[in-house]
Formats: C-alpha cells, sequence, structure tokens
C-alpha cells in the first residue's frame, strides 16, 4: 500500500493521521451524587413541617364532646354529674381554707430566699433573706459531720432577744482552722447576729448579718438572715406564738 493509500485507507478508523497525535482519551465523568443529598433533606423537612402544620390546624378545628371526652368518675368507675362535681370542689375548698394559719404568721421560702409575714391571705411584707447553703462539713479529727440546711417545717416564735450574742458552736472553729477553745467565753460574738434575733427552736434563729451583699443567696449556715430594716420590722410585729412556716 502506497503513501498515498495509507492517508485514505478506510480499512481501520483512521484517516489520514499519518504523523498525527491522537487526542488523550477522556477521563469518565462522575457523577455528583452527592449533591443531591442536601436538596432530599431540604423536601423531607418541609414535608414533615406541613405535615405538624396540618395535624395542628385538624386539633385546633376540630369538635370537641366535653360531655364524652372529659369526665370525672368515682372509685366504682361511674360518671360524676358536674352538679355534684362542683359541690365537692366547693367542700374540699372550705376544708384547705380552714387549715390555714389564722392571724399572722411567717413563711419563709428557702429556695427562693424569702421571708413573708402574712396575716390571713394578705402578704404584709416580702424581705429577702440568706438560708442554709446545704453544705457539708467534716472534722478532719473526730469524723463529725454537719450539713448546713435550714429546716422544713412548722414552728413558732419562741424567743425574742435585743444585742443578740452569738455562742459559736464546735464546727465555727473547725471551719475556720482554729482550735476548739476550753474556755466557754472565747465561743462567745456578740457582732454577727445584728441586733435583734427571733428563735424558732434547736439552735435555730431569725437574725442579722454582717454579709448584707449576700442576701438573696444560700449562704447561711441554716438559720434565717435578714437585712436590719426587714429585720427590726420583724421582730417589732411577730409576737411569741407566732407561727413559723419553712419550706
Amino acid at each position: 500500500m502506497s503513501t498515498d493509500d495509507q492517508k485514505h485507507w478506510t480499512g481501520s478508523r483512521i484517516v489520514g493521521l499519518q504523523g498525527q497525535e491522537l487526542p488523550p482519551p477522556q477521563k469518565p465523568r462522575r457523577r455528583r451524587w452527592w449533591l443531591w443529598v442536601p436538596l432530599g433533606l431540604i423536601l423531607l423537612a418541609l414535608t414533615a413541617f406541613a405535615g405538624v402544620v396540618a395535624y395542628g390546624w385538624h386539633l385546633g378545628n376540630r369538635h370537641v364532646d366535653s360531655q364524652a371526652e372529659i369526665s370525672v368518675k368515682d372509685d366504682k368507675g361511674k360518671p360524676v354529674a358536674p352538679d355534684k362535681l362542683a359541690a365537692a370542689n366547693d367542700k374540699l375548698r372550705k376544708k384547705l381554707a380552714a387549715l390555714a394559719p389564722k392571724g399572722q404568721y411567717v413563711v419563709i421560702d428557702t429556695a427562693n430566699n424569702r421571708v413573708y409575714l402574712r396575716d390571713g391571705d394578705r402578704t404584709l411584707r416580702e424581705m429577702v433573706a440568706s438560708c442554709g447553703s446545704g453544705n457539708v462539713l467534716v472534722d478532719p479529727v473526730g469524723g463529725r459531720t454537719w450539713t448546713f440546711d435550714t429546716p422544713r417545717g412548722q414552728f413558732q416564735v419562741k424567743s425574742k432577744v435585743n444585742n443578740p450574742v452569738w455562742i459559736k458552736p464546735d464546727w465555727a472553729f473547725i471551719e475556720e482552722g482554729e482550735p476548739i477553745p476550753k474556755d466557754p467565753r472565747e465561743r462567745a460574738d456578740a457582732n454577727v447576729m445584728g441586733d435583734y434575733a427571733l428563735g424558732i427552736g434547736n439552735g435555730y434563729f431569725i437574725h442579722g448579718t454582717l454579709y448584707k451583699r449576700l442576701l438573696g443567696r444560700n449562704v447561711s449556715h441554716g438559720c434565717v438572715r435578714l437585712g436590719d430594716e426587714d429585720l427590726e420590722f420583724l421582730f417589732k410585729t411577730a409576737v411569741l406564738g407566732t407561727k413559723v412556716i419553712i419550706y
């Protein structure tokens, strides 16, 4: 076969390619399937949102038969008539009212550090306090343990003291890392309880504090601390025997 014939040979798939370079083979194109993932997630989220909206619309527009769907049953499983239910609720309200303290009483909210002086259902004064911290102190020598919580329950004002003196217990010295004194006179501290103190039993008092900036926080060793003005008002208003409810 001559050179000219080679240039025009069509038995193969090359026509006149002598002396020419073949084009480089092309890489197969990758299918970018991952680009569809965000779109699929968006469509799924829109579908779920539409379902929630439709269900909410259904709940908001359906008819509710109060007699059929809302009913109260007695101990035997029988429905209670509305008039009998209203009468029972009224009786319960009267019982609860009878249990409420009469006259003036003190309510102490240890979680929110508030003291309320109440008269029946009226609040005469709301006071910011500091109640027990809940911290635990362990005697490194004797192994004794103290938990600084304000006690919960019902108490009463058992004593009223002007210019109270704190007789420091053992834990006060252990907490400060000081030796426990043998002389009882070394336990007396007249500068930490304020001008007044109301005793509620078991060594717990409502008294003043040197750390007024900490009022509103649980930082005491179990007693209830008040600011000067609130303490004076409570001391002069609450009489011996006044109920003290702590929760």
